[in-house]
């Protein structure tokens, strides 16, 4: 039980011992991520371009669909709270995402051992040609390894790569080639990269946690289970807390690609 004061919110619930920014795409996934902690209350805070809500000791921020925006406003939130001398000391992407079949069913829940864009570079007669093989970036952020291992441990998760796009997979061609490209990939989404570019920037370790709610292939909008995906990410925010609390946030790692 710890006591958390800030900005004249006092509460005396169970607060994670790291100070925690949680980037989700939209209000619905974030509104998933604050039942986790209700009764606890939701209190907005206005950003340049975005909202924060703190609620149980986390700041939510629905940052925005794709890896620009998610960028732009994770980096707003964290400047504003290193100009406010309160820095935090984890960045987390999460929601849903379209899992890779048979390893990450509808429903399942991952956490991402990279966090990889997937189509940052050029096509070339000979294939694609990533950003970093170009000589200008990463592909890859690494999230702190015993945080991942013990996170996907505390909530049945699969642990891989998890993909970054700008353009959702809708055929099987295309799951197919990201597949080849990248064989450890469980998951897909559009704003985990742009996160951790972000985070990276401002010194701050990231980690990325999805909830399956659809195949990666094509758009089969019957095959979709969103309310329960929605659910599972509710389900595992709330044994994050004591993960947290076991966590050394100076922990070094090698966090690029």
């Amino acid at each position: 039980m710890v006591l958390h004061a800030q900005e004249g919110l006092l509460t005396t619930s169970s607060v994670p011992a790291a100070r925690v920014l949680v980037a989700t795409a939209v209000p619905l996934e974030r509104d998933a991520v604050a039942r986790a902690f209700a009764p606890a209350p939701l209190r907005e805070m206005p950003l340049p371009g975005a909202a924060l809500h703190r609620t149980g000791g986390y700041d939510l921020l629905a940052a925005g669909v794709g890896p620009a925006r998610a960028a732009a406003s994770t980096a707003a939130a964290l400047t504003a709270a290193a100009l406010a001398d309160s820095p935090y000391d984890l960045v987390v992407s999460t929601g849903i995402a379209g899992g890779f079949q048979p390893e990450a069913p509808v429903g399942s829940l991952v956490v991402a051992d990279e966090i990889t864009v997937a189509d940052l570079g050029a096509e070339t007669a000979d294939g694609f040609v990533t950003v970093t093989e170009l000589g200008f970036g990463v592909v890859s952020h690494r999230p702190p390894e015993s945080l991942v291992r013990e996170l996907a441990a505390a909530i049945g998760g699969h642990t891989g790569t998890i993909l970054t796009v700008s353009t959702v997979t809708g055929t099987g061609a295309r799951a197919t080639e990201l597949r080849a490209r990248h064989p450890r990939a469980l998951a897909e989404a559009m704003e985990g990269f742009g996160v951790a570019e972000a985070a990276t920037a401002h010194g701050v370790p990231v980690l990325e946690l999805r909830a399956v709610s659809n195949p990666v292939g094509p758009r089969d909008r019957a095959a979709w289970r969103i309310g329960e995906a929605l659910t599972a990410l509710t389900e595992a925010f709330g044994k994050l807390a004591p993960v947290l609390e076991s966590w050394n946030p100076h922990e070094p790692y090698d966090h690029t690609r």
